[in-house]
């Protein structure tokens, strides 16, 4: 794809580039809690790969000082190993797969810049319409961004479905032989039939919970109603499982006593009783 993406350039549009300059400099901090598993290391590194502008942070250590993570840049997620918080958004994971666990045929070139494509839906509510400007400062790799190549060979698709964002990322498989000197007078020229999606990975599934009007803080501009925390789930399932408990416990008291009230009287005239 990047051999198309360079044909297709016109000479204007290289002019335009030498004579503008990279203006936007500020980098993305990805930065955890202490008490995450092995799985959500994996995830952050899967999207260390993703994201070239990126720069990971030793743990943070406290939960309760995140205005903090304020001081050091204005574009930053921290990962706790229940949710996500994307400054003003808090999101959780429904469910998240990272690359060693899928074992996709995809690929793509590490520090390449993506194509974002989001679904229809994202332009219907204002807290999506939000979410897709979080996304695309996250996610959209500024040109000559720090450790990133100037290709472009995957595709990073945000649809909603279900109340849920899903994320997946795809390789843009060309299939045919264009080099780099090669020039492609017209658009009409290439035919677009030719190209194929081949999913790279890793997958995840996220859940809006809340948008704060500002850093941390502040006033809840949106709250999903239809959300049910973790530990309510949990809590739900530890008192189902106590209550069952308790209910075999009372039956086997219940038939302990059954037991007990159904032995026979001793018989005065048995031969226990006479030959004794």
């Amino acid at each position: 794809m990047s051999a198309i993406y360079k044909a297709l350039q016109s000479k204007s549009s290289k002019e335009t580039s030498e004579k503008t300059k990279h203006i936007n400099r500020q980098r993305l901090l990805v930065i955890s809690s202490r008490g995450i598993t092995y799985r959500h290391r994996h995830l952050i590194q899967d999207l260390l790969a993703l994201l070239p502008h990126a720069r990971k942070e030793p743990k943070f250590d406290s939960k309760k000082n995140l205005h903090q993570l304020n001081e050091k840049t204005s574009r930053f997620i921290f990962m706790d190993f229940k949710t996500t918080k994307w400054t003003n958004f808090k999101i959780s994971y429904s469910k998240f797969t990272y690359l060693d666990e899928l074992n996709f045929t995809g690929n793509c070139l590490k520090g390449s810049r993506p194509i974002l494509s989001f679904d229809k839906s994202f332009l219907e509510n204002d807290h999506y319409k939000l979410l897709k400007e979080m996304f695309l400062q996250t996610f959209g790799v500024p040109p000559n961004a720090r450790k990133s190549k100037p290709f472009i060979d995957h595709v990073m698709t945000f649809s909603i479905v279900d109340g849920k964002i899903w994320i997946r990322n795809y390789q843009i498989n060309e299939t045919l032989d264009v080099k780099e000197n090669d020039k492609i007078e017209d658009d009409e020229d290439y035919d677009v039939d030719q190209l194929n999606l081949v999913e790279i990975g890793p997958r995840l599934v996220l859940t809006l919970i809340t948008v704060l009007e500002g850093s941390f803080s502040g006033p809840k501009i949106y709250e999903n109603k239809q959300y049910v925390s973790p530990n309510f789930v949990r809590a739900q399932l530890k008192q189902q499982a106590a209550d069952q408990a308790k209910s075999r416990s009372q039956a086997a008291l219940e038939r302990k006593i059954k037991k007990r009230n159904q032995v026979l009287k001793a018989d005065p005239l048995s031969n226990d009783a006479l030959f004794k």
